[in-house]
């Protein structure tokens, strides 16, 4: 059974943590943190797994915003 999907930014505020927090933890920037929650960039897989950790949450329960279902969707055709 699949879990329940939350955003980076959930994630950290749920574990408590601010975006400055996270960063000390994870050794980025905070504005690393802030383009992650964006979707700015991504995460690689090994910060992934400590963003997990740190956030204490399954990496399969996060997603970044640049990966949900919306932007997933394929475009609308049109009809000729």
């Amino acid at each position: 059974m699949a879990g329940i999907q939350i955003s980076l930014a959930a994630a950290r505020v749920n574990a408590g943590m601010t975006q400055l927090e996270a960063a000390r933890q994870m050794r980025v920037s905070k504005q690393t943190i802030i383009n992650w929650e964006k979707g700015r960039i991504v995460p690689r897989i090994p910060e992934m797994e400590m963003l997990s950790r740190i956030y204490n949450m399954p990496q399969d329960y996060i997603f970044l915003p640049c990966y949900s279902t919306k932007s997933r969707q394929e475009p609308e055709r049109k009809s000729s």
